[in-house]
Protein backbone atom coordinates (compact mmCIF):
# COMPACT_ATOMS: atom_id res chain seq x y z
CA UNK A 1 0.00 0.00 0.00
CA UNK A 2 1.12 3.42 -1.27
CA UNK A 3 2.45 5.38 2.10
CA UNK A 4 0.26 8.34 0.99
CA UNK A 5 -3.13 6.30 1.16
CA UNK A 6 -4.73 4.68 3.92
CA UNK A 7 -7.34 2.00 3.83
CA UNK A 8 -10.78 2.21 4.69
CA UNK A 9 -11.61 2.62 8.28
CA UNK A 10 -14.52 2.26 10.24
CA UNK A 11 -15.46 1.38 14.05
CA UNK A 12 -14.72 -2.36 14.30
CA UNK A 13 -16.83 -3.95 16.54
CA UNK A 14 -16.11 -6.68 18.47
CA UNK A 15 -18.19 -6.92 21.17
CA UNK A 16 -20.03 -10.57 21.71
CA UNK A 17 -17.31 -12.13 19.45
CA UNK A 18 -15.99 -14.67 21.99
CA UNK A 19 -16.75 -15.74 25.69
CA UNK A 20 -14.58 -15.87 28.40
CA UNK A 21 -11.15 -14.46 28.84
CA UNK A 22 -9.03 -14.00 25.04
CA UNK A 23 -6.41 -16.91 24.39
CA UNK A 24 -5.75 -18.77 21.62
CA UNK A 25 -8.65 -21.28 20.86
CA UNK A 26 -11.17 -18.67 22.61
CA UNK A 27 -14.80 -20.36 22.07
CA UNK A 28 -17.19 -17.66 19.67
CA UNK A 29 -20.47 -17.06 20.59
CA UNK A 30 -21.30 -18.13 16.91
CA UNK A 31 -18.75 -19.43 15.39
CA UNK A 32 -19.69 -20.44 11.53
CA UNK A 33 -16.24 -22.54 11.13
CA UNK A 34 -15.01 -24.73 14.20
CA UNK A 35 -11.73 -27.04 13.67
CA UNK A 36 -9.94 -29.43 16.02
CA UNK A 37 -6.60 -30.89 16.52
CA UNK A 38 -6.11 -30.37 12.80
CA UNK A 39 -1.86 -31.58 12.07
CA UNK A 40 -0.50 -31.45 8.92
CA UNK A 41 3.28 -33.02 8.20
CA UNK A 42 5.65 -32.59 5.43
CA UNK A 43 8.26 -35.22 5.21
CA UNK A 44 10.03 -34.40 8.95
CA UNK A 45 8.40 -30.57 8.96
CA UNK A 46 5.01 -30.05 10.76
CA UNK A 47 3.48 -27.84 8.80
CA UNK A 48 -0.06 -27.18 10.65
CA UNK A 49 -1.03 -28.29 14.44
CA UNK A 50 -3.45 -25.96 15.48
CA UNK A 51 -5.53 -27.55 18.47
CA UNK A 52 -8.68 -25.85 18.69
CA UNK A 53 -9.71 -22.71 16.30
CA UNK A 54 -12.89 -20.95 15.95
CA UNK A 55 -14.22 -18.37 13.43
CA UNK A 56 -16.93 -16.06 14.50
CA UNK A 57 -19.99 -15.81 12.11
CA UNK A 58 -20.54 -12.37 10.31
CA UNK A 59 -17.13 -10.81 11.18
CA UNK A 60 -14.20 -10.05 9.24
CA UNK A 61 -11.37 -12.24 10.96
CA UNK A 62 -7.49 -11.61 9.66
CA UNK A 63 -4.97 -14.52 9.48
CA UNK A 64 -1.36 -13.23 10.17
CA UNK A 65 2.16 -14.91 10.77
CA UNK A 66 5.48 -14.73 9.40
CA UNK A 67 6.25 -16.73 6.15
CA UNK A 68 6.10 -20.44 6.85
CA UNK A 69 3.67 -20.12 9.61
CA UNK A 70 1.00 -21.99 7.87
CA UNK A 71 -1.69 -19.91 6.76
CA UNK A 72 -2.22 -21.10 3.60
CA UNK A 73 -1.52 -24.97 4.57
CA UNK A 74 -4.27 -24.34 7.19
CA UNK A 75 -6.52 -22.54 4.12
CA UNK A 76 -6.19 -25.79 1.69
CA UNK A 77 -6.85 -28.22 5.01
CA UNK A 78 -10.17 -25.94 5.53
CA UNK A 79 -11.30 -25.97 2.17
CA UNK A 80 -10.72 -29.66 1.10
CA UNK A 81 -7.54 -28.84 -1.31
CA UNK A 82 -5.71 -31.00 1.21
CA UNK A 83 -5.87 -33.41 3.69
CA UNK A 84 -4.72 -33.51 6.98
CA UNK A 85 -2.65 -35.98 8.76
CA UNK A 86 -4.64 -35.69 12.07
CA UNK A 87 -8.19 -33.34 12.96
CA UNK A 88 -11.72 -32.88 12.37
CA UNK A 89 -13.65 -29.55 11.39
CA UNK A 90 -17.20 -27.97 10.75
CA UNK A 91 -18.52 -25.62 8.46
CA UNK A 92 -22.31 -24.14 9.99
CA UNK A 93 -22.39 -27.70 12.02
CA UNK A 94 -21.80 -29.92 8.70
CA UNK A 95 -18.29 -31.74 8.79
CA UNK A 96 -15.86 -31.24 6.47
CA UNK A 97 -13.36 -34.36 6.82
CA UNK A 98 -13.08 -35.94 3.33
CA UNK A 99 -15.43 -33.70 1.56
CA UNK A 100 -13.57 -32.38 -1.68
CA UNK A 101 -13.02 -28.76 -2.63
CA UNK A 102 -15.90 -28.39 -5.05
CA UNK A 103 -18.48 -29.38 -2.33
CA UNK A 104 -17.46 -27.71 0.17
CA UNK A 105 -17.92 -24.64 -1.59
CA UNK A 106 -21.34 -25.31 -2.99
CA UNK A 107 -21.98 -25.99 0.82
CA UNK A 108 -21.26 -22.31 1.11
CA UNK A 109 -17.67 -22.12 1.55
CA UNK A 110 -15.53 -20.28 -0.75
CA UNK A 111 -11.97 -19.26 -1.02
CA UNK A 112 -9.42 -17.61 -3.90
CA UNK A 113 -6.17 -17.69 -4.06
CA UNK A 114 -3.21 -15.71 -3.33
CA UNK A 115 -2.27 -16.68 -7.34
CA UNK A 116 -5.69 -15.78 -9.48
CA UNK A 117 -6.69 -19.20 -10.50
CA UNK A 118 -8.99 -17.41 -13.48
CA UNK A 119 -9.28 -19.24 -16.95
CA UNK A 120 -7.27 -17.03 -19.24
CA UNK A 121 -8.91 -18.40 -22.66
CA UNK A 122 -12.63 -18.16 -21.49
CA UNK A 123 -13.66 -14.74 -21.46
CA UNK A 124 -14.48 -12.44 -18.14
CA UNK A 125 -17.74 -12.96 -18.36
CA UNK A 126 -17.65 -17.18 -18.79
CA UNK A 127 -15.59 -17.33 -15.36
CA UNK A 128 -18.54 -15.46 -13.86
CA UNK A 129 -20.64 -18.04 -15.23
CA UNK A 130 -18.55 -21.15 -14.11
CA UNK A 131 -18.83 -19.90 -10.12
CA UNK A 132 -22.40 -20.24 -10.17
CA UNK A 133 -23.56 -23.84 -8.41
CA UNK A 134 -26.69 -25.97 -9.53
CA UNK A 135 -26.69 -25.27 -13.16
CA UNK A 136 -28.70 -27.50 -15.23
CA UNK A 137 -27.30 -27.38 -18.04
CA UNK A 138 -24.06 -29.25 -16.69
CA UNK A 139 -26.34 -32.35 -16.91
CA UNK A 140 -24.87 -34.67 -19.48
CA UNK A 141 -28.67 -35.05 -21.33
CA UNK A 142 -30.20 -32.09 -19.68
CA UNK A 143 -27.62 -29.70 -21.35
CA UNK A 144 -29.12 -31.63 -24.96
CA UNK A 145 -32.96 -29.83 -24.03
CA UNK A 146 -32.60 -26.36 -24.12
CA UNK A 147 -35.52 -25.08 -22.77
CA UNK A 148 -34.53 -26.63 -19.65
CA UNK A 149 -31.80 -24.35 -18.93
CA UNK A 150 -32.20 -21.39 -21.05
CA UNK A 151 -34.07 -19.59 -18.21
CA UNK A 152 -31.50 -20.32 -16.22
CA UNK A 153 -28.87 -19.58 -18.32
CA UNK A 154 -30.08 -15.80 -18.80
CA UNK A 155 -30.68 -15.28 -14.99
CA UNK A 156 -27.27 -16.32 -14.23
CA UNK A 157 -25.70 -13.59 -17.08
CA UNK A 158 -28.13 -10.50 -15.32
CA UNK A 159 -26.55 -11.81 -11.96
CA UNK A 160 -23.17 -12.06 -13.67
CA UNK A 161 -23.01 -8.52 -15.19
CA UNK A 162 -24.93 -6.77 -12.04
CA UNK A 163 -21.58 -8.12 -10.10
CA UNK A 164 -19.13 -7.09 -12.63
CA UNK A 165 -20.80 -3.97 -12.77
CA UNK A 166 -20.31 -3.61 -9.06
CA UNK A 167 -15.83 -4.91 -9.51
CA UNK A 168 -16.19 -2.13 -12.31
CA UNK A 169 -15.49 -5.27 -14.78
CA UNK A 170 -18.20 -4.86 -17.01
CA UNK A 171 -16.28 -3.01 -19.52
CA UNK A 172 -13.76 -6.42 -19.77
CA UNK A 173 -17.24 -8.73 -19.87
CA UNK A 174 -16.03 -9.94 -23.94
CA UNK A 175 -12.13 -10.07 -22.83
CA UNK A 176 -10.23 -12.86 -22.31
CA UNK A 177 -9.41 -13.05 -18.49
CA UNK A 178 -5.45 -13.84 -19.53
CA UNK A 179 -5.71 -9.92 -20.30
CA UNK A 180 -6.47 -8.76 -17.02
CA UNK A 181 -4.22 -7.12 -14.98
CA UNK A 182 -2.99 -8.57 -11.40
CA UNK A 183 -5.64 -6.39 -9.56
CA UNK A 184 -8.07 -7.01 -11.97
CA UNK A 185 -7.84 -10.71 -11.70
CA UNK A 186 -8.11 -10.48 -8.07
CA UNK A 187 -11.22 -8.45 -8.20
CA UNK A 188 -12.52 -11.16 -11.08
CA UNK A 189 -11.85 -13.86 -8.98
CA UNK A 190 -13.55 -12.43 -6.17
CA UNK A 191 -16.59 -11.62 -8.19
CA UNK A 192 -16.95 -15.04 -9.37
CA UNK A 193 -16.70 -16.80 -5.91
CA UNK A 194 -19.87 -14.65 -4.68
CA UNK A 195 -21.74 -15.85 -7.84
CA UNK A 196 -22.25 -18.99 -5.62
CA UNK A 197 -23.77 -16.64 -2.33
CA UNK A 198 -21.54 -18.38 0.08
CA UNK A 199 -21.61 -18.36 3.67
CA UNK A 200 -18.26 -17.76 4.24
CA UNK A 201 -15.45 -16.34 1.74
CA UNK A 202 -12.09 -16.91 2.45
CA UNK A 203 -9.37 -14.37 0.90
CA UNK A 204 -5.57 -15.50 0.39
CA UNK A 205 -3.45 -12.75 0.26
CA UNK A 206 -6.08 -10.52 -1.75
CA UNK A 207 -3.95 -7.79 -1.35
CA UNK A 208 -0.88 -9.57 -3.05
CA UNK A 209 0.88 -8.17 -5.99
CA UNK A 210 -1.77 -5.26 -6.50
CA UNK A 211 -1.24 -2.11 -7.78
CA UNK A 212 -1.74 0.47 -5.44
CA UNK A 213 -4.19 2.28 -7.39
CA UNK A 214 -6.90 -0.73 -6.76
CA UNK A 215 -5.82 -1.75 -3.45
CA UNK A 216 -9.06 0.75 -1.55
CA UNK A 217 -11.54 -0.77 -3.77
CA UNK A 218 -10.59 -4.33 -3.02
CA UNK A 219 -10.87 -3.18 0.63
CA UNK A 220 -14.25 -1.86 0.20
CA UNK A 221 -15.14 -4.88 -1.67
CA UNK A 222 -14.40 -6.68 1.57
CA UNK A 223 -16.23 -4.75 3.86
CA UNK A 224 -19.10 -4.82 1.59
CA UNK A 225 -19.08 -8.33 1.79
CA UNK A 226 -19.76 -8.04 5.74
CA UNK A 227 -22.55 -5.84 5.26
CA UNK A 228 -24.41 -7.97 3.24
CA UNK A 229 -24.06 -10.89 6.01
CA UNK A 230 -21.14 -12.82 5.01
CA UNK A 231 -18.30 -13.60 6.99
CA UNK A 232 -14.61 -12.99 5.67
CA UNK A 233 -11.25 -14.79 6.42
CA UNK A 234 -8.26 -13.63 5.37
CA UNK A 235 -4.55 -14.05 5.14
CA UNK A 236 -2.53 -10.86 4.61
CA UNK A 237 0.62 -9.37 5.78
CA UNK A 238 -0.09 -5.57 5.76
CA UNK A 239 -0.91 -4.66 9.30
CA UNK A 240 -2.22 -1.41 8.39
CA UNK A 241 -4.61 -2.92 6.81
CA UNK A 242 -5.32 -5.23 9.16
CA UNK A 243 -5.85 -2.96 11.71
CA UNK A 244 -8.19 -0.93 9.81
CA UNK A 245 -10.76 -3.77 8.72
CA UNK A 246 -10.30 -6.70 10.72
CA UNK A 247 -12.83 -7.54 13.83
CA UNK A 248 -10.75 -9.90 14.63
CA UNK A 249 -6.92 -11.58 14.30
CA UNK A 250 -5.34 -14.55 14.78
CA UNK A 251 -2.01 -15.47 14.60
CA UNK A 252 0.07 -18.41 13.52
CA UNK A 253 3.83 -19.13 13.58
CA UNK A 254 5.33 -22.69 12.71
CA UNK A 255 1.80 -23.92 12.35
CA UNK A 256 0.46 -22.75 15.80
CA UNK A 257 -2.18 -20.31 16.67
CA UNK A 258 0.51 -18.46 18.86
CA UNK A 259 -2.30 -15.46 19.75
CA UNK A 260 -5.55 -14.11 18.80
CA UNK A 261 -8.14 -10.98 19.75
CA UNK A 262 -9.36 -7.53 18.60
CA UNK A 263 -6.01 -6.20 16.36
CA UNK A 264 -5.28 -3.35 18.57
CA UNK A 265 -4.72 -6.00 21.57
CA UNK A 266 -3.19 -8.68 19.14
CA UNK A 267 -0.38 -6.09 18.17
CA UNK A 268 0.31 -5.28 21.35
CA UNK A 269 0.81 -9.26 22.56
CA UNK A 270 4.16 -10.45 23.51
CA UNK A 271 3.88 -13.65 21.76
CA UNK A 272 3.28 -11.85 18.22
CA UNK A 273 5.94 -9.34 18.44
CA UNK A 274 8.36 -12.35 19.02
CA UNK A 275 7.21 -14.64 16.66
CA UNK A 276 5.87 -12.08 13.52
CA UNK A 277 7.67 -8.84 13.91
CA UNK A 278 11.07 -10.25 15.76
CA UNK A 279 11.42 -13.21 13.03
CA UNK A 280 10.88 -10.75 9.82
CA UNK A 281 13.29 -8.30 11.60
CA UNK A 282 16.30 -10.45 11.74
CA UNK A 283 15.74 -11.12 8.26
CA UNK A 284 15.66 -7.67 7.61
CA UNK A 285 18.86 -6.82 9.20
CA UNK A 286 20.89 -9.33 8.07
CA UNK A 287 20.34 -9.10 4.33
CA UNK A 288 19.70 -5.28 4.49
CA UNK A 289 22.65 -4.29 5.83
CA UNK A 290 24.69 -7.19 4.88
CA UNK A 291 24.34 -5.39 1.33
CA UNK A 292 25.34 -1.95 2.03
CA UNK A 293 28.00 -2.47 4.66
CA UNK A 294 30.72 -3.58 2.08
CA UNK A 295 30.42 0.14 0.59
CA UNK A 296 29.53 2.50 4.16
CA UNK A 297 30.08 0.68 7.27
CA UNK A 298 28.52 4.29 8.63
CA UNK A 299 25.49 3.68 6.43
CA UNK A 300 25.09 0.33 7.58
CA UNK A 301 25.26 1.26 11.35
CA UNK A 302 22.84 3.84 11.18
CA UNK A 303 20.18 1.26 9.48
CA UNK A 304 21.14 -1.21 12.12
CA UNK A 305 20.54 1.66 14.83
CA UNK A 306 17.20 2.97 13.31
CA UNK A 307 15.66 -0.50 13.05
CA UNK A 308 16.50 -1.52 16.71
CA UNK A 309 14.64 1.78 17.67
CA UNK A 310 11.90 0.48 15.44
CA UNK A 311 11.69 -2.65 17.51
CA UNK A 312 11.92 -1.41 20.75
CA UNK A 313 8.99 1.18 19.54
CA UNK A 314 6.94 -2.25 19.79
CA UNK A 315 7.58 -3.43 22.34
CA UNK A 316 10.15 -6.41 21.42
CA UNK A 317 13.51 -7.13 23.31
CA UNK A 318 16.47 -5.34 23.19
CA UNK A 319 18.95 -6.80 20.48
CA UNK A 320 21.75 -6.97 23.45
CA UNK A 321 19.18 -9.09 25.62
CA UNK A 322 17.93 -11.25 22.76
CA UNK A 323 22.01 -12.68 22.01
Amino acid sequence: MSSNSSPTSRPVKTTGLHVGEIVPGVKKVDPILIADQVTRTFGGLQAVNVEHLEVPRNAITALIGPNGAGKTTLFNLLTGFDKPNTGTWNFDGKSLGGVPAFKVARMGQVRTFQLTKALGLLTVLENMKLGATGQTGEGIFSSLVKPLWRKQEEDLEVKAMDLLRRFKLDTKRDDYAASLSGGQRKLLEMARALMSDPKLVMLDEPMAGVNPALTQSLLDHILALKDEGMTVLFVEHDMQMVRHIADWVVVMAEGRVVAEGPPDTVMEDPAVIDAYLGSHQDVDLGVVTGRIAGEDSAAAEELLAEIEDERLAAGAEPEEERK
